[in-house]
């Protein structure tokens, strides 16, 4: 991989992480505990507002699982490492790392259990 694909995936990662980080603050409304008022609010406005939590904090789940990716794959373009699997150490199809450039395995290693 030469310097200038690796310029490009370093400044795709780094707008990655930059939306990541924006969204954190529009999440902590959805996060904040839900208040059971019976008095307030129905019994479905109540279950909805619980599984709208639940989904908030998927979300939230997935957004620092992404940023780790993310800070991984970072440290990999500064290591050498990035664009290679981790078990075969063949090179990852740039194709592949198109689409997502925080993959460690290439197709092969992906699909085997």
């Amino acid at each position: 991989m030469n310097s200038s694909t690796k310029r490009a995936f370093k400044q795709r990662l780094l707008e990655l992480q930059s939306q990541l980080q924006d969204r954190e603050t529009h999440n902590q409304d959805a996060l904040k505990t839900v208040t059971l008022d019976q008095n307030r609010v129905g019994r479905l406005s109540r279950m909805d507002a619980l599984q709208n939590q639940q989904m908030a904090q998927e979300a939230e789940r997935r957004r620092l699982l992404k940023l780790q990716q993310i800070t991984g794959a970072l440290h990999r373009l500064e290591q050498g490492d990035f664009g290679r699997c981790f078990v075969c150490e063949d090179e990852i199809a740039s194709e592949r790392l198109r689409f997502d450039p925080t993959l460690t395995r290439c197709v092969g290693c992906s699909e085997k259990p």
